[in-house]
């Protein structure tokens, strides 16, 4: 029997920290043997980058929604910055959380999946110091990587009109501060630019070389409009380029197929999930109040079997069931 387990391991203060599927240790000795490839997330998210071409990052809003894109099949995991905002603080994307609430997301998500995640670093909340401590508790947190934009501090939504940029030098200090700031040069600085909506296409595309030649390991160019548009900055760069493909934005919803064709390295679905779920909530709370009984809604809900299935309730049960042997024998000796 050979089970394979894509691991990591998180180097930070010279320890290291080894993440492991629940129900491990309720694993044979012979089966342990063989359940770790070592791989440090950036890593994952790299090699992701290099064998999916391109790539398709899916976004989740908390731990469980993460099991559950790992579950169908995901290669990566992507947490943004709105459903930071929106889903955990009941708040618009405009520069109102904290790192601490994004780092608090990303500790659950790392821990909860195996899959490589990518995190939505906003402006990186401050000074060039500061910055680099994001990227640094980012990267101790888990993540794979992190993205940084040219936006000001009081920032719009991508998708939004009167966005405001900083100088291009300026970006080019975070992100060097970003790079000095992540605990391995696995961890991949990704720098997003939203010139496009605001300087055009040569302006937007002068950045992105720019933010290259600053070591910037990938551009997330915001709301394009046009295949043609991407195809222009992937020959202009030598870096992968990610397509943000939410809904209802700015940005046709193109197929990955299309993208592939233009040299997109990587396919971002931010918050995809997060809107279905909304959506099936509300008809559910409708239900009920308006019908007295959610019999009508019930299609639209994980079984209990499901859930439990995701949430590996029986591999924690029966560890729960050993240790409760273990102490009853414990109590019989004394």
């Amino acid at each position: 029997m050979h089970i394979q387990f894509v691991g990591y391991i998180t180097l930070a203060d010279n320890s290291v920290v080894l993440r492991l599927p629940s129900g491990y240790n309720s694993l044979s000795a012979m089966v342990k043997k063989e359940i770790l490839v070592l791989t440090e997330p950036g890593q994952l998210l790299r090699q992701a980058i290099q064998t999916e071409k391109p790539l398709q990052i899916v976004g989740t809003i908390h731990a469980y929604a993460a099991r559950l894109a790992e579950a169908s099949g995901h290669k990566a995991l992507y947490l943004s910055g709105a459903g930071v905002a929106n889903s955990r603080l009941a708040l618009p994307d405009l520069a109102m959380t904290s790192l601490d609430d994004v780092v608090t997301e990303v500790t659950k998500i790392t821990q909860a999946s195996t899959l490589p995640l990518l995190v939505d670093a906003d402006t990186g909340w401050g000074s060039p110091l500061n910055i680099r401590r994001t990227f640094s508790m980012l990267s101790k947190a888990g993540a794979a990587g992190a993205h940084i934009e040219d936006q000001t501090e009081a920032k719009r939504c991508g998708h939004r009109s009167g966005k405001k940029l900083v100088s291009t030098e300026s970006m080019v200090g975070k992100i060097k501060a970003a790079l000095d700031g992540r605990n391995s040069d696995s961890f991949m600085v990704m720098a997003r630019t939203d010139a496009f909506a605001v300087e055009g296409l040569q302006g937007a595309l002068e950045r992105a070389r720019t933010y290259e030649a600053a070591g910037a390991d990938a551009i997330f160019v915001e709301a394009l409009d046009s295949l043609d548009h991407y195809l222009q900055f992937t020959r202009a760069l030598t870096i992968p380029v990610l397509a943000n493909i939410t809904e209802f934005g700015k940005t046709p919803l193109f197929s990955r197929e299309s993208l592939a064709k233009v040299g997109v390295s990587m396919i971002l679905y931010p918050l995809s999930a997060f809107r279905a779920m909304n959506q099936a909530a509300l008809k559910v709370y409708e239900a009920i109040l308006q019908q007295g009984t959610q019999q009508s809604v019930i299609p639209l809900m994980q079984t209990r079997d499901e859930l439990y299935q995701y949430l590996q309730y029986e591999n924690y049960e029966k560890e729960l069931d050993e240790y409760n042997q273990l102490m009853e024998r414990e109590d019989a000796n004394n």
